[in-house]
């Protein structure tokens, strides 16, 4: 069996969340802001990388910001609404956004 080109499952959501962290490391200001809000380090945020759960908080502090939300679905050329159904495919989702 194949997947279709539409996909809604937790990859989709972990590769994006990947991407997003990117995004936020590409930019100092970003990654700051991040770690801040988070508490975490670089070294933390590197092991975090690789969990699921983690990801997922990712997602959810782009969520929580509307103008680093749009900045990055517009680069990711996904609707904003988009990235709020992915992010349910991970551990720890809300279900109010």
């Amino acid at each position: 069996m194949t997947k279709s080109k539409t996909r809604d499952n937790s990859e989709d959501a972990e590769i994006l969340a990947i991407n997003a962290l990117g995004f936020l490391a590409s930019d100092s200001e970003r990654l700051q802001r991040f770690m801040e809000l988070s508490g975490l380090d670089v070294a933390a945020i590197r092991v975090g990388a690789a969990n699921p759960a983690f990801l997922g908080g990712i997602l959810d502090h782009l969520l929580g910001d509307e103008s680093l939300l749009l900045i990055f679905a517009g680069e990711q050329q996904l609707r904003p609404e988009r990235i709020a159904q992915l992010r349910r495919k991970l551990p720890g989702a809300a279900v109010d956004f």
